[in-house]
């Protein structure tokens, strides 16, 4: 469903933010992904609904392949998926179903089917009494779930949320992660940055965790933490090599003074 191969992502001014990456997201699942800020959490999520192109391997999702994609490739493809931020992204001026509505207007929806698909959907997630709600008008747990809404409008094969429970408290966040666990149940897999320990620790879900653009554990392959340790000493014993080499004097022709090469 969701694959990547070798896959690399560099940046002008950041630099390196994935380093050869290999994943695998079956049908179905529910995954953590973690790690420090700037692990390169967000960035996996990009090259996934194809916000980024990989610098190198490739990105394989639901058919389409970063190798091969092409413009109108990318608008089938976000079809598929629901993709929730850690900041809403609601629009300020439209209530709940407006900002639900809307998800559907936008892709061809016929008029008269929005109204009751945005009525089931708000039903889903606990919101129907809040319909007509503004943004401003809701706590941050009641925003994101209208944001889940959004996000669940072409009954998505995989939903990917970055940090959605980043900024709500812990009674929201709980609310929250036990909607993603029920959308889960009913088969969409779900994809899920978060640094919430207490949530990973509460859940056996697969939980993958990165460090430094690297894959470095995968509790659904111990193999994975093997091959990064196993990375890791070997930079180490490059960099400690590197500390310890011997300067060396050479002649400059022209001045006819010693230079040193560290």
């Amino acid at each position: 469903m969701i694959r990547l191969v070798d896959v690399s992502k560099a940046y002008v001014r950041t630099g390196l933010a994935l380093d050869n990456v290999s994943l695998h997201v079956a049908k179905g699942e529910f995954i953590f992904l973690t790690g420090p800020s700037g692990s390169g959490k967000s960035t996996l999520l990009k090259l996934v609904f194809m916000e980024e192109r990989p610098t190198a391997g490739e990105v394989r999702v639901s058919g389409v392949n970063s190798a091969t994609l092409k413009r109108g490739d990318i608008a089938q493809l976000r079809r598929k998926l629901g993709v929730v931020f850690q900041d809403f992204r609601l629009l300020d001026d439209r209530t709940a179903h407006a900002n639900v509505a809307f998800a559907l207007e936008v892709t061809g929806a016929a008029p008269n089917v929005i109204p009751a698909k945005v009525n089931r959907l708000l039903t889903q997630v606990g919101l129907a009494s809040k319909a007509q709600a503004f943004p401003r008008e809701l706590s941050g747990g009641e925003q994101q779930r209208v944001a889940i809404a959004r996000a669940l409008v072409n009954d998505p094969f995989v939903l990917i949320a970055d940090e959605p429970t980043g900024n709500l408290d812990d009674r929201a966040t709980r609310g929250v992660f036990q909607l993603l666990r029920e959308i889960n149940a009913a088969g969409t897999a779900v994809l899920m940055a978060t640094h919430n320990v207490e949530l990973m620790r509460r859940s056996e879900y697969r939980t993958i965790e990165m460090l430094h653009g690297r894959l470095v554990a995968d509790s659904a392959d111990p193999a994975v933490a093997a091959r990064a340790a196993a990375r890791r000493a070997e930079d180490d014993a490059a960099a400690r090599a590197a500390a310890v080499r011997p300067s060396v004097p050479l002649i400059d022709d022209q001045q006819d003074s010693p230079l040193t090469v560290q």
